[in-house]
């Protein structure tokens, strides 16, 4: 049985976390799309070097700012999360800082995190910049482009990686967590409950 990860993606509306899903998941981009609609969840197997077989559970979310904050439920079971900005708008790098880390934690405080700078196609100097805020809280930093594929495969596959041993490591689990967890493993059909 292949294990399973749900992964989250935060950030602002049009930073293009839908184009790296359908990068990472079809190997495929198509410019123009219209922004996703609350929450899209998405459902696959995938191959990761040095882990086999993980079933990705990935949820993506709209982003946009009338949805200033997400519903707890989204945050729930969450076992990695990949915060992107678009490298061309400061303020979707503000916005990671300021209100969707913030948030992540007060749900999540100890899954791993990973901060992408997408759309370097555009703003090739960016892959220069030494982004402050992922060195200040120990976070992975990235560089990508949904239009041309750079890096979104490395991405994903170390985001899951990192889930997976988040998952594997329960000291880092919250009592909440590990009852929830205790129950989805629980296998009632070896009980008599009558």
């Amino acid at each position: 049985m292949s294990e399973v990860v749900k992964l989250i993606l935060c950030g602002d509306s049009a930073v293009g976390k839908s184009k790296l899903v359908e990068r990472f998941l079809m190997d495929d981009y198509s410019k123009h799309t219209s922004s996703t609609y609350a929450i899209t969840k998405f459902t696959q197997d995938v191959e990761v070097e040095g882990l086999g077989k993980v079933k990705v559970d990935l949820w993506d979310t709209a982003g946009q700012e009338r949805f200033k904050t997400l519903h707890s439920g989204f945050y729930h079971g969450a076992h990695v999360a990949i915060l992107v900005f678009d490298s061309t708008r400061k303020l979707t790098y503000r916005n990671l800082q300021d209100t969707w880390y913030p948030e992540l934690r007060k749900y999540r405080e100890n899954i791993p995190v990973l901060v992408i700078a997408n759309k370097i196609d555009e703003n090739q100097k960016a892959t220069t910049i030494k982004f402050g805020f992922p060195a200040k809280h120990g976070l992975y930093m990235n560089y990508t482009s949904a239009a041309d594929g750079r890096n979104v495969v490395q991405v994903f596959h170390d985001a899951l990686r990192a889930g997976v041993k988040y998952k594997k490591d329960i000291s880092l689990h919250s009592f909440s967590e590990m009852i929830t967890q205790e129950l989805a493993d629980w296998d009632d059909s070896d009980e008599d409950v009558s």
